[in-house]
Formats: structure tokens, sequence, C-alpha cells
């Protein structure tokens, strides 16, 4: 009898996106298959499926213990997101090599779909970086007597998303600082910085609009610079590793003494990037926009401003609101113009709903026959009565005050 030999082993993911990339969230079903191509026919014990997501962190430090002497200390740490395993063929042992409950595999080639979910809980969105990673891979194991077992890993990707359609993400990031130079016994003037972007949260492709104002009235000629930077922490065994790198730059125009220069919306593309990583114990992925003033021979001026970059972009509502807002605070706060005393009225009712659509909502609806029957009668009566009133009339006057108010305009809630 002539072995058959097993050709190829392969694993393939049902992708649920267009791009046929496999990318899954939290709470999402993992599906697939493993594909057997055989010449021949060959004996199994069994063919497994191992899934498993974790995230890992290791780096080393060179360490003195005295004179002379000198050792390297480890530093690891784990945090396992799942496991799962699934056999396919076969049964559990295969530490022997009985011929025992073995399965024939015909020449050909033989597909075995495989199935299983992600936990609800938070995952970390997958990584690599340069003392740790995120991974998620699923790992199939071909199992014959008297051969050595055929193994196969195959990544995917997974994105614990991020919305940046929040209020803590669409509020405005502002900072201001000011430098002064001395040089022995000789102090020139300060150098001033002021920036302000739209918002914290942004997604990959999308541009930070800067707007800053940089004022020198130094004796030496400064230049204005915006950067994007990620940061990369790592933790283990009590101590943490940082990484930073540059991600984006720009730069503006140089400036002499006395002069000033505005940026109104100064455009920085965000480049494809990782998303933050903000709920990993021990990795964790963060991202600011430093906007400085590079000064010859002294310390730069600069400002963080932090940034969240996410996976849900801005929402057409969402961008309009944010826009609006924005607009609004930096036209006339950042230029230091008032707000409007009194803000305009909403349309009436009749503008909205006439009389005719409001008596015709009163008359008793046929579709609704089974709702109606449904519900207690005066609750119904109570839904189709108010369905159609009209609200209160629009007022800034409280006609009815429980307690007297002054003249002086509330604060917003901070």
């Amino acid at each position: 009898m002539v072995l058959g030999k097993v050709k190829s082993l392969t694993i393939s993911f049902d992708c649920l996106n267009d791009s046929n990339v496999p990318v899954y969230s939290s709470g999402d079903t993992v599906s697939g298959r493993v594909s057997l191509e055989v010449t021949g026919e060959i004996r199994v014990k069994s063919l497994k499926i191992h899934a498993r997501g974790h995230a890992k962190v290791r780096w080393t430090e060179s360490r003195n213990a005295g004179s002379n002497t000198a050792y390297t200390q480890n530093y690891t740490e784990e945090v396992e997101y799942f496991n799962h395993k699934d056999i396919l063929i076969g049964h559990e042992r295969d530490d022997d090599n009985s011929e025992e409950g073995l399965h024939t595999i015909h020449s050909g080639r033989h597909e075995y779909a495989f199935s299983f979910e992600l936990p609800q809980t938070p995952l970390a969105t997958s990584f690599e970086g340069r003392h740790g990673s995120v991974r998620y891979w699923v790992k199939a194991e071909l199992h014959r007597p008297w051969f050595l077992p055929v193994k196969l890993k195959k990544e995917f990707t997974v994105f614990e998303h991020i919305d940046i359609n929040t209020p803590s993400l669409l509020s405005p990031q502002a900072g201001t600082k000011e430098k002064t130079l001395c040089c022995w016994f000789c102090t020139s003037g300060p150098i001033s910085l002021s920036a302000k972007i739209e918002r914290k949260g942004y997604t990959p492709g999308e541009s930070i609009q800067i707007f800053a104002e940089i004022e020198n009235c130094s004796s030496r000629v400064v230049v204005p610079k915006a950067a994007i930077y990620q940061t990369q922490a790592f933790y283990a065994k009590g101590k943490m590793k940082e990484v930073k790198q540059l991600v984006a730059n720009l730069r503006g125009e140089s400036l002499s003494s006395g002069k000033t220069e505005t940026w109104n919306g100064k455009q920085l593309k965000i480049p494809p990037v990782s998303p933050s990583i903000l709920d990993c114990s021990i990795i964790r992925v963060e991202y600011s926009l430093m906007v400085y003033v590079d000064i010859p021979g002294a310390m730069d001026l600069f400002l963080n401003l932090p940034l969240v970059i996410g996976t849900i972009p801005l929402h057409p509502f969402g961008s309009r609101t944010s826009s609006v807002s924005s607009q609004c605070s930096m036209n006339m706060n950042w230029l230091g113009l008032p707000l409007p005393e009194r803000p305009e009225a909403p349309p009436s009712y009749a503008e909205v709903v006439t009389e005719e659509q409001r008596q015709s909502s009163l008359a008793p609806l046929g579709a609704c026959d089974d709702f109606e029957r449904a519900l207690p009668g005066p609750l119904f009566a109570y839904i189709q009565e108010f369905r159609f009133l009209p609200p209160p009339l629009y007022s800034e006057i409280d006609p009815n005050p429980d307690q007297p108010t002054d003249d002086r305009p509330s604060c917003p809630s901070r």
C-alpha cells in the first residue's frame, strides 16, 4: 500500500467586509474553513484548531551587581483575552501511535468549517510595538500516526472600536504658554504661543485644523511648528518602558523679532496609524498634538494637546454640531468678540403642524386596531389625544417663576 501525502493545509476566514480582510470586534463570531489537500489516501488521528488572543510585553535591561559584575534583567508580562480549542476530526489524545480510531481521508481537497465567538468583554486592538504586541490567531494541527504534526497559524485583526462621536472626544482642546529668554544680565521680551483644535477625537485620514497665534518679542528668529506623536507604554513587574514616535509634522514661517503669525485652521493630516489603546493593563498607545516654537540656542516653547485616534468616524450630525460650536467659539471667543445675548426663537407650532394634520390625527387609525386592543383603553386614548398637541409657547422669561432671579446670565456647566 502506497501512503498518501499532505500537499497543503490552509486556513481561510469568512470575512464580513468588502475588503476581504478578516477584521472583528468583541462579541463577533469568527468563522472559516480549514482546507486539507492530500495526494493518495492518508489516515488521520485528529485535525484540531486552537484560537487564542493575548497581549504580551517583553524587554531586557542590564544591571550592575558590583565591580566587574553585570547581569540582564528580563521584564515580561502577558494578558490572555480568550483561549478556544476545537476538534474537527478525530479525538483528543494524540500521544500514541495506535491504529485504533483512525480516520481515512481520500485523495483530493477537503474543507472543515470552524466557528467560535469572541468574548463580549472589551478586547485590546491588534498591535505590534517595539516591546510588546496584541495578537489574535487561529492554529490548525493535523496529527497522523508515525508522523510529525503538520501545523499552520494564521492571524486575524481585532478592533476595539472607539467612537469619536462622544462629548468628551468632541470637546475643543486649547492651551497658552509664554517664555522669556535670558542671557547673562540681558533679558529679551517674551515669546507667546496660543493654540486650539476643534476636538480631541479623530480617525486616520482626517486633517486636524490648528488655530494658533505665535508672537515673538524676543531678539531671536524662531520657527513655529506642529507634530503628531504616538507614545507606546509597556508595563511589566512594576516597571514601564516608553517609546515615542513621530507620526506627522508641519513647519510654519520663520518669525523675526517683533513679528506675529496666526494659523487660521492650518491642516495636519493624520496618516494610517493604529487606533489608541486605552483599556489594556500592560500596553497603552496614546497620541498627542504638539504645537511648539523652535528657538535656536534655547529650550523650545511647546503645548501638548491630547488626541484619541478612533475607529468610528465623525457622523454628519456630529460634524455639523461640532463645527458650529467650534467655529462659533473660535470666531468669537478666540478673537474676543461677544457672543449673541439673545438666541433666535424656534419656529411656531403652526409652521410645523397644520390644523388639518392635527384634526386628522385625532381620528381613529384603522392600522392601529390591534395595537389599540392590546393597550388599556384610557392609555390609548391619552396617547391619541396628546399626539399632536402644540408645545408650550417659546419664551426666554419664565411666566411663573418659583423664586426671584437676577439678570445675570447663568454659567454653563463645566
